[in-house]
Parts: C-alpha cells; sequence; structure tokens
C-alpha cells in the first residue's frame, strides 16, 4: 500500500515538473519573440528615420536644378540639349519610389550635374557669376550633409538586414513582413572623377609640385 501511494506520489511530482518545465519552456520562446520583434521595429524605425533626412536633402538638391537652369541657359552657345536633359533627370528623380529606384534616378541626375558644371569650366564669365556660385556653394552644402545623411541610413539599413537575416529573428521576421531594405548609393556630385569636377565655391585639391 505504501509503495502503491509513494508510486502515485513520484508520478504526480514528475508530471508537476513536466508542466513546469513546458510552461517555462513557453513563456521563455514567448519572451524571446517579443523582443526579437520589438528589436525589428526599433530598427526598422530607424531606417525610416534615416531615410527622412536623406528625402530633406535630396528635394534641397532637386529644387536647386530649375535655378541653375535658369542661371546657365542665357550663356551663347551653353549646350541646350543638356539643360534640357538635366530637367528630365531632375524629374525623373522626383518620381522615384522604392530605393532601388532613387539609386538609380539620383545617380543618374549627378552624372547629369556633373555634365553641367564640367561644361561650365569653359566659361569664365558664368564662374565668376554671383548667382552661379551661390548655388554651387549651396549644392556643396547639400552634398556634405547628404553624406553625412547617408552614412546614418546605411548603418541602420545593415542593423536591420542583419536582425532579418539572423536565427531567430528572421522567423519573427518572416511571419510579420519585416524585409532587407536596400542601401543608399547615389555619389556625390563634388567627387572628383575624370573628368575631373570642380564646383565655385569647393576647396581645390592642391596640384602636384605645390608648394
Amino acid at each position: 500500500m505504501e509503495a502503491a501511494r509513494s508510486l502515485i506520489g513520484s508520478t504526480i511530482t514528475a508530471g508537476g515538473m513536466t508542466v513546469l518545465l513546458a510552461f517555462t519552456s513557453v513563456v521563455g520562446a514567448a519572451l524571446l519573440l517579443v523582443l526579437a520583434y520589438n528589436r525589428l521595429v526599433r530598427r526598422r524605425n530607424l531606417v525610416r528615420e534615416g531615410f527622412s533626412g536623406i528625402d530633406v536633402q535630396l528635394k534641397r538638391r532637386h529644387e536647386l536644378v530649375p535655378n541653375l537652369v535658369a542661371c546657365v541657359e542665357g550663356y551663347a552657345g551653353f549646350e541646350r540639349s543638356l539643360l534640357e536633359n538635366l530637367t528630365r533627370l531632375r524629374t525623373a528623380a522626383d518620381a522615384a519610389g522604392n530605393m532601388a529606384e532613387v539609386n538609380a534616378q539620383e545617380n543618374r541626375l549627378t552624372g547629369g550635374l556633373k555634365s553641367l558644371f564640367a561644361l561650365a569650366e569653359a566659361y569664365p564669365d558664368l564662374k565668376a557669376n554671383t548667382n552661379f556660385a551661390q548655388l554651387s556653394s549651396q549644392l556643396v552644402e547639400i552634398e556634405d550633409t547628404l553624406q553625412y545623411a547617408r552614412r546614418y541610413y546605411n548603418g541602420a539599413v545593415r542593423d536591420l538586414n542583419v536582425a532579418v537575416e539572423s536565427f531567430p529573428s528572421n522567423l519573427v521576421a518572416g511571419w510579420f513582413g519585416f524585409r532587407s531594405e536596400t542601401y543608399f548609393e547615389v555619389a556625390s556630385v563634388a567627387e572628383r572623377a575624370v573628368p575631373r569636377v570642380s564646383l565655385a565655391g569647393a576647396p581645390e585639391e592642391s596640384k602636384e609640385g605645390d608648394a
């Protein structure tokens, strides 16, 4: 009789431990999922915040294009096709939707702006024009701010993408529709390239052999 009671007690105790372990496991797993979800939400919000900073600077850049076109179109012999193309590129950049489109359209616009400033080198009067110099300086300032925004945004995208692709947060990402984001990869107009681009108001690179 005593043996039977002991067996029943052991069974109840073992069953209770099993239930407790199961309950603890479920609670632990739920807690991990909640933490993973909250981490993904936070990182997605940082990406959105970073993009808002980029968007502000891109809009400022776009607003300069009509002013630049108006400033140079009065100069005799200046290529009309270049200005018309720059205007088209600006319109296309305004219409870009996702980041892949933004990268493609903004890089085309960058190329158009580089062509504009490269051609302006042949017009000393234009380079000396106060309005043109002011617009060029504004573009340099916007480009610098844009690069700071780019670094912040790309850092936020990196952290989000790592979370989306890593276990176990990738499971939560799949369940709740979190997706990897595209990096912002737009070149700066002020970056030196071949042909070299010199913006009015931007510091000149030191030449080889200068004292």
